[in-house]
């Protein structure tokens, strides 16, 4: 293990091997559908999120933050494993109570070098920042340096999904009721984005053809570092993906394109047939 280990939580979105082969600890939150409740990504997988999710009468799912002892359980795991510092990146604090979780764990092991970052961001905006904190500590960075990076560049980060409908946003408390009913009155597909840890509706198109051409226009707009494409079945994020690449043909590497299903932690506060991306903007 590198000096510094990096952790993250399933808010990230990261793909499980995709995590595993960065050497970033995820911690899972909590995702309960009526009575069962899950740890995502541990006790319940992305596909059978999505199957129950989109299964007829369903549970509206619910989610809470990770608790302080996993957190704890992460940190040490790492520690034994040799890491020296840990470099810890989140779902922003004002979507999700699991960064002060975080820092209750860190209170817990006060003699360890454990920093905290807020993304500002969920999804892959923290799942970058993770990704990019992996590739510095395997590099041999020190966390000092590792999470002044992070602060820096999570100002380059942006977040755009065009949703099929608000009513899961509303249902998950992340919009009033009042923006909703708008929405579904106006027959739009929203576009949703993150500014300062608020959700925000970025533009109203009228079909999911033109909220998928206004995603791409928003995420291209300017020269690209890294994308990561995000879908939320049924959704094509396959095609989604070309149609990106076909966009940036030239301009960006396809293998700093990625692409994953959205996961049980973001999943029912956004629902299904959604897609979008993260983008990393180029410095």
């Amino acid at each position: 293990m590198s000096r510094v280990a990096i952790v993250t939580d399933s808010a990230s979105d990261l793909p499980p091997a995709a995590a595993a082969a960065a050497g970033i600890e995820v911690v899972p939150l909590v995702v309960t559908f009526g009575s069962q409740t899950y740890k995502a990504g541990v006790e319940l997988s992305t596909d059978e999120f999505w199957r129950r999710m989109t299964a007829p009468d369903a549970p509206f799912p619910t989610t809470a933050a990770s608790a302080p002892g996993d957190f704890k359980a992460a940190y040490e795991r790492c520690f034994a494993a040799g890491a020296e510092a840990i470099v810890s990146v989140h779902v922003t604090g004002t979507l999700s109570g699991t960064i002060k979780s975080a820092e209750i764990a860190r209170t817990m092991l006060a003699d360890r070098d454990i920093r905290i970052i807020d993304s500002g961001s969920a999804s892959m905006g923290q799942g970058i920042l993770a990704e990019l904190g992996s590739e510095m500590a395997a590099g041999g960075a020190h966390a000092d340096e590792i999470a002044a990076v992070l602060e820096d560049r999570k100002t380059d980060l942006d977040l755009y999904v065009a949703l099929d409908t608000l009513a899961y946003l509303k249902k998950g408390g992340r919009i009033s009721g009042a923006q909703a009913a708008i929405g579904t009155l106006l027959s739009v597909k929203p576009i949703i984005t993150i500014r300062e840890g608020v959700v925000h509706t970025a533009d109203k198109p009228r079909t999911r053809g033109k909220a998928r051409e206004r995603v791409l226009e928003l995420l291209t707009r300017r020269p690209i570092e890294r994308l990561a494409v995000l879908y939320g079945p049924p959704a094509d994020g396959d095609a989604f993906r070309r149609e990106a690449l076909e966009r940036l043909a030239g301009k960006l590497d396809p293998a700093h394109v990625s692409i994953q299903p959205i996961g049980p932690s973001v999943g029912p506060h956004v629902g299904p047939g959604c897609v979008g991306g993260v983008v990393l903007y180029a410095r």
